[in-house]
C-alpha cells in the first residue's frame, strides 16, 4: 500500500527533517511510526499524503506515484491529523454532509455514509447540535468520520489521540481496532503514545531524528533489548558514576544508561541477580530509593536504541515488580 525510498526533506532553512528513510507498508495492515516530538513523524506523514513536496526519494502510495499522481492518492486516502477541521457553527450531520460533497458524494449514498458513521462514532443522538458544544472527545470522533466519509483505502493518522483523556483516547483505539480488523482498512498512525503503538500496531518503525532507528512487530522490538529492565533511583546522584561502573561489572548485566534521578540497566534474568547488585552498591555507600524490575517496553527500545527515553517528561505505563529501599 506505501513504498517509501531514500526520502529525504529538507526545509528552506536547510533543516533536514527527515534523512533518507525506507520502508514497507502492506495493505490492510496497522502500521505505527513512534518517535519523541521533532522525530520526523508529522514531516513524513505530510509528504505521504501531497501536503509537502519532498525534496529527493521515491514514493508510491496506492499504487500510484507521488510526484505523477498526487491527485489519484488524494482521492483514495483520508487524514485525520492532530488538530481537528470542523466547523463549529454546523452540526455534527452537516459537517459530514460537507465533507461529502467535497468528495463528490450526494442524494441517498451520501444519506446512508454520514448515518452510518455517525452510528460507528456513537455521535447520532447528537448529531443534530452545533459541533462547538461537542467535548475534545467527541469533536475528535466526529473528524474520524469526516476522514471516513469516501470510504478511503487508506487511513493516515497523525497523533490521533493527543490532547484527549484516558476515556477518550480508549473510545478511539475501539473505532480503529474494528475499522483494521474488520474492514480491512489499511491504517498508518504517528504517534508518541508507547502504549497506544503496542495495542494497535502489527507493525512498528522506531524514528529519531529524521532517521530510522529499528522497525518491526512490537513483540520483535521488545524481545531486540534482550532481557528485563531494572530502573534504580539513587539518593545520591552524584554517585551515579560509580553505580554505573558496578552495574557493568554484575554477571548477567547487558547494558547500562543514564535515567532520571539513576540508572537503567538490561540484564538477563533479572530476578536472579537483584541480591548481587544491591550488595554490590551497599559496599561501596550507594543507596537507593527505589528500585524496580519489568518485562521491556517500546520505551526500552528507544532508550536501548539511543540511549534516552522517547518521552522524558512522562514515564511509560509498565508491569514492574518495586522495591522499596
Amino acid at each position: 500500500m506505501i513504498t517509501v525510498e531514500g526520502l529525504v526533506e529538507v526545509y528552506s532553512d536547510g533543516t533536514k527533517a527527515v534523512n533518507g528513510i525506507s520502508f514497507e507498508v502492506k495493505e490492510g495492515e496497522f502500521f505505527g511510526f513512534l518517535g519523541p516530538n521533532g522525530a520526523g513523524k508529522s514531516t513524513t506523514i505530510k509528504v505521504l499524503t501531497t501536503l509537502l513536496r519532498k525534496t529527493r526519494g521515491r514514493v508510491n502510495v496506492a499504487g500510484f506515484d507521488l510526484d505523477r499522481s498526487p491527485a489519484e492518492i488524494r482521492k483514495c486516502i483520508g487524514v485525520l491529523s492532530q488538530e481537528t477541521s470542523l466547523d463549529v457553527d454546523l452540526t455534527g450531520r452537516e459537517n459530514l454532509r460537507l465533507q461529502g460533497r467535497l468528495q463528490q458524494m450526494h442524494g441517498k449514498a451520501l444519506e446512508e455514509r454520514v448515518d452510518d458513521l455517525l452510528k460507528l462514532v456513537q455521535l447520532k443522538d447528537v448529531a443534530n447540535k452545533p459541533a462547538g458544544r461537542y467535548s475534545g472527545g467527541m469533536r475528535k470522533r466526529l473528524d474520524l468520520a469526516s476522514a471516513l466519509i469516501h470510504s478511503p483505502k487508506l487511513l493516515f493518522l497523525d497523533e490521533p489521540t493527543t490532547g484527549l483523556d484516558t476515556q477518550s483516547r480508549a473510545a478511539i483505539w475501539d473505532y480503529l481496532e474494528g475499522l483494521n480488523k474488520k474492514e480491512g482498512l489499511t491504517i498508518f498512525l504517528t504517534t508518541q503514545y508507547l502504549e497506544e503503538a503496542d495495542k494497535l500496531c502489527r507493525k512498528l518503525a522506531v524514528i529519531d531524528h529524521g532517521e530510522l532507528i529499528a522497525s518491526g512487530t512490537p513483540t520483535e522490538l521488545k524481545d531486540s533489548v534482550g532481557g528485563d529492565t531494572i530502573t534504580l533511583d539513587l539518593k545520591e546522584i552524584s554517585l551515579r558514576p560509580t553505580a554505573k561502573e558496578i552495574l557493568k561489572t554484575v554477571s548477567g548485566v547487558i547494558d547500562v544508561a543514564d535515567f532520571d534521578r539513576g540508572l537503567v540497566a538490561h540484564a538477563r534474568n533479572a530476578g536472579e541477580i537483584i541480591a548481587s547488585i544491591v550488595t554490590n552498591l551497599d559496599r561501596n555507600g550507594i543507596q537507593l530509593s527505589f528500585l524496580s524490575i519489568s518485562t521491556p517496553t517500546l520505551d526500552d527500545v528507544f532508550l536501548h536504541q539511543t540511549g534516552r527515553r522517547i518521552r522524558p517528561d512522562e514515564l511509560s505505563k509498565r508491569e514492574t515488580e518495586p522495591f522499596l529501599m
